[in-house]
């Protein structure tokens, strides 16, 4: 069996989507004659806890760990946060408008952390990895970002030992909806994107999460790289079997940062409320996870404050409860320039829930492309009421008469033992 060193910043306990991939890859990789090596740090900034993931690690595993050291007790001092508080990421604000010192720290992440503030892991890393390969055999190396440090530390290794080298991004470098918002200097950015090309030119595979997004790498870097999608694990479909919502439920799953607030949706909502009195009975708007500070005022200003429920951070196992229970799946795409690309965990898990899904963004995109052929539910553009108001109603007929369920196909290309025997392929020759 090949060996597999994992370089990845999340690992459980972590919770957030950060870390579903590359332990739902490291589940299955022994299926496929891989045994995978963690790599990851001993005190990471993790944006939440969830033990529940634990039980996917696989038995055995070796899992290698190193403190790292990160700036963010005097990024939280500057900002005014508690010690304790966790770094939301996305530029997503909960309690407030962003006031002076966070544009000020903002700026200093982008133009003083660059590729981010896990900088200072990359030597420690490399130096620590390099002894261990001196004396275990590795077949491949595999960094997964953001954040993109990961990349650094297997670019490193990949000079000192060319052990062939898989980058998985997660997300774009460059590209990524919030790189605007750092506020780089010129310095900077170029900086950045020349780190980002030493990556794509000495890598030897590159896997991305969607065609679109591996169609720009292109465009970008002429650099070819392979799509393998996140996905759905097919074991905990049978795990639980709740009843469904009473209420006629739209609920979103996951972090809801300002560039996904659906102010046009809110305001359809609103409409509906005030046509139709039953329709505001029914009603209820599940925001599970992190809200940005935004939502919570479009909220309020379309008078939608009796009807949202908002439940903070949970375990994956009882997020997945939720969405089995709910009557629509709320799936929305950052309204931002790179918006076709976006193909987020939590719609797959959507896919897997089996529940009818509500999507806004833009039509043409990936996420819709899979909508359509898996025939899971509806969409509609960011600014087109009209359609977002018909699709809404026609979910809200069904709930009415009982009859309303997903009627998906073809979704279980997007399993994740299915992708991870692609991702062993891919490595085949490695």
């Amino acid at each position: 069996m090949k060996k597999v060193l994992i370089i990845t910043y999340y690992w459980p306990p972590s919770g957030g989507a950060g870390v579903q991939r590359w332990l739902m890859f490291a589940k299955y990789l022994r299926e496929y004659n891989w045994e995978p090596v963690i790599y990851t740090p001993e005190n990471p900034e993790i944006p939440e806890e969830d033990n529940s993931l634990l039980k996917d690690v696989p038995d055995n595993i070796t899992i290698l760990k190193t403190p790292i050291w990160e700036p963010y007790n005097f990024y939280k001092r500057f900002i005014g946060h508690k010690k304790t508080q966790k770094i939301s990421a996305g530029f997503l604000s909960e309690n407030k408008k962003p006031k002076l010192p966070e544009k000020i720290a903002i700026w200093i992440r982008g133009n003083l952390f660059i590729p981010d503030a896990r900088k200072f892991w990359i030597k420690p890393s490399v130096r620590f990895l390099y002894e261990f390969l001196k004396s275990n055999k590795i077949d491949a190396i595999v960094s997964t970002g953001p954040p993109h440090s990961m990349h650094l530390i297997a670019l490193q290794l990949k000079k000192k030992t060319n052990i062939s080298w898989l980058a998985d991004f997660r997300d774009p470098w460059t590209n990524i909806d919030f790189y605007k918002d750092l506020k780089l200097t010129n310095r900077a950015d170029k900086k950045h994107r020349k780190l980002e090309q030493k990556v794509l030119s000495n890598a030897d595979k590159v896997i991305v999460i969607s065609k679109t997004m591996a169609e720009d790498m292109k465009r970008l870097h002429n650099r070819h790289c392979d799509v393998i999608t996140n996905g759905f694990d097919t074991e905990f479909k049978n795990d639980v079997n709740p009843a469904i919502d009473k209420k006629f439920s739209i609920s979103h799953i996951g972090t809801l940062v300002k560039t996904r607030n659906p102010r046009l949706l809110w305001k359809v909502l609103n409409i509906l409320v005030n046509e139709n009195s039953q329709f505001g009975s029914d009603l209820e708007i599940k925001l599970v996870g992190k809200v940005d500070y935004s939502v919570i005022e479009s909220l309020k200003q379309y008078n939608l404050s009796d009807f949202y429920n908002k439940i903070d951070y949970l375990p994956h196992d009882e997020v997945i409860r939720i969405q089995q229970q709910s009557q629509v799946l709320l799936l929305l795409i950052n309204n931002t320039p790179n918006a076709k690309m976006i193909l987020t965990g939590k719609f797959f898990e959507y896919l897997a829930a089996r529940r009818p899904i509500l999507c806004i963004g833009p039509t043409d995109g990936d996420a819709a492309k899979i909508l359509f052929e898996t025939n899971s539910g509806y969409i509609s553009d960011f600014d087109d009421e009209e359609t977002l108001k018909k699709n809404i109603i026609s979910l809200y007929s069904e709930y009415k008469t009982g009859k309303l369920q997903s009627h998906n196909k073809g979704i279980e290309r997007f399993s994740r033992k299915t992708l991870t025997k692609e991702l062993a392929g891919l490595m085949a020759n490695f």
